[in-house]
């Protein structure tokens, strides 16, 4: 079996009925100027209980395509807003 990726970031938006829109974070060293920089991405995750709030740090988890755009499920709230 494929290990699963999972990912931990903000809520940023609701983004429809059983849709959230997180925010990764990533800091990775610059290739030229040697400096450590922020690095952002979005991904849309499915949140079947609508539990999450915008301002929640929460842990999603890889599953299969559940649409166009959102391949990950909402496995935790870290911590609430």
């Amino acid at each position: 079996m494929t290990h699963k990726r999972e990912i931990q970031g903000n809520v940023v938006k609701i983004a429809g009925e059983k849709t959230i829109t997180i925010v990764v974070e990533r800091r990775v060293m610059h290739p030229r100027y040697h400096k450590v920089v922020k690095r952002f991405k979005k991904y849309l995750v499915h949140d079947e209980r609508n539990e999450a709030k915008v301002g929640d740090e929460v842990v999603a988890i890889e599953c299969r395509p559940l649409s166009k755009t959102k391949s990950f499920r909402l496995k935790s709230v870290v911590k609430g807003a």
